[in-house]
């Protein structure tokens, strides 16, 4: 039987140890995707107990705790830090085999130095020892990043969003890390969220400019990318529930933005056209700047609407949605090919399902002098499991350029998730060691080093054009 969770992890094979521990987990981390405060990381924040940090925003531990009948008072509530963190203890042990149960355990070995398995019995020796530690300089933020080798944090903003913190972080020098602005703009590119009219005249305002015309709206959106871009974005994101493309004449468009602007509900196809407009414009400024676009598909949001009402968004009540489209991606890929202006994208879905089908369609917009323009993203938040991931790396190699692929990122609003990297890394190194042990590729372990280290670390540098 081998030791809960020991040095070798997750490492089945020679090979395997060696590629983790001569290269992978040797590799800094680039975050290139994550929901963490830009302010927090200004503020230097000194977390007043692990509650605070473990827990605090965590939905995927939320949605867990649930599931064990757990009251929400105890959850979300005013609940004491204790009673809270004694919550998770109790159903973390009932956890096997789900990622949250490895992900915590990394945690505790990595920042608290424990090593003990958490369940109720052991809730208040840890709890106790970790809230020490917690306290202490050591614990602060900017040394949780210089601890966990991160060199490029890339946080998530609205394109109205004046960037203050990111201007203090890079002012103050005091970051170990660069952390860069990424560009979402889901408000402009979803007119039928409500409250759009109020968002469009907020981001007037950031632009310095007045918003009538969807010529406007586009307008204001350059203006707003160029200045992310003069503080160090190099990438957008968005989250789309799926795949389109509906080209209309400038006039029909026109009329759908100035519908929106009343408040009326735009129809499925009017949505599309309003959205493959606006991306065409935007597709044309990150090529220029030579950014990479994410696209989040296959979401389904808010499912549970009592709690959504009561808690709003990002609070554990999101789920995996019907798979993508592959004639939908394809049209999109395309349209924004022919017109010259395809950038540098990564496609994430939420679908497992959709692996193959990303797989070969990206096969079909590679492109001269970019390995691997067209990417599938990392196994993401329902898939960031150990099969999830697996699968993934599996149908990759099936159908793409597994040594071009962009590695991990924590996708998380926690300073201390970034062992997921780690978790990843431990996975890759025994799916490629399992290969070569069993004499499915040569063991020529100076190229099998390069590779790794690429693919947790080179790679995404070299994508985005990352100054390290």
């Amino acid at each position: 039987m081998k030791p809960f969770m020991d040095e070798e992890f997750l490492l089945e094979t020679e090979t395997a140890k060696h590629l983790y521990h001569n290269h992978a987990e040797r590799m800094p981390i680039v975050d290139y995707h994550c929901h963490i405060s830009p302010q927090e990381i200004a503020e230097n924040k000194q977390f007043k107990s692990i509650t605070e940090a473990w827990l605090a925003g965590d939905h995927y531990k939320w949605r867990q705790i649930r599931s064990n009948g757990t009251q929400e008072e105890l959850i979300t509530g005013n609940a004491d830090d204790f009673t809270k963190f004694n919550e998770y203890a109790k159903v973390l042990p009932r956890l096997m085999g789900n990622p949250l149960y490895h992900w915590s355990h990394l945690e505790l070995k990595r920042y608290f130095g424990i090593n003990t398995p958490l369940n109720e019995k052991t809730a208040k020796e840890i709890f106790e020892t970790a809230n020490k530690k917690i306290q202490s300089p050591d614990m602060q933020v900017l040394n949780l990043i210089k601890k966990s080798n991160v060199k490029v944090i890339c946080t998530t903003d609205d394109p109205a969003d004046d960037l203050k913190w990111h201007k203090k972080i890079k002012e103050d020098g005091l970051c170990s890390s660069q952390v860069l602005p990424a560009l979402r703009p889901d408000k402009a590119l979803n007119p039928n969220n409500g409250g759009f009219a109020a968002y469009i005249e907020t981001l007037s305002k950031a632009a310095g400019m007045s918003i009538s015309t969807m010529k406007d709206l586009k307008n204001a959106l350059v203006k707003r990318i160029a200045f992310f871009h003069e503080m160090g974005g190099r990438a957008s994101d968005h989250a789309l529930v799926h795949t389109f493309w509906r080209e209309e004449s400038d006039m029909a468009i026109e009329a759908i933005f100035q519908k929106a602007m009343r408040g009326e509900t735009l129809s499925a196809t009017e949505d599309e056209a309003y959205k493959t407009s606006l991306f065409i414009t935007l597709a044309a400024e990150y090529t220029k700047l030579n950014w990479g676009m994410e696209l989040h598909f296959a979401a389904i949001r808010n499912l549970n609407t009592k709690m959504f009402d009561k808690m709003g968004a990002d609070t554990g009540f999101d789920a995996v949605g019907s798979g993508i489209n592959a004639e939908g991606l394809a049209a999109f890929l395309n349209g924004l090919a022919k017109k010259g202006t395809l950038p540098k994208t990564i496609i994430f879905s939420l679908n497992p399902t959709d692996n193959a089908v990303i797989g070969s369609v990206i096969g079909c917009f590679q492109d001269s002098g970019i390995h691997g323009k067209i990417q599938q993203g990392a196994a993401w938040w329902f898939n960031d499991t150990k099969r999830g991931m697996l699968e993934q790396l599996e149908s990759i190699a099936d159908l793409s350029v597994l040594g071009n692929i962009l590695g991990m990122l924590t996708d998380s609003r926690s300073f201390l998730s970034y062992t997921r990297h780690e978790y990843f890394r431990r996975i890759l190194c025994n799916y490629i060691g399992n290969m070569v042990e069993n004499g499915e590729y040569p063991a020529d372990m100076s190229y099998l080093g390069k590779i790794i280290e690429d693919i947790c670390y080179n790679n995404v540098v070299n994508y985005f054009n990352f100054e390290v």
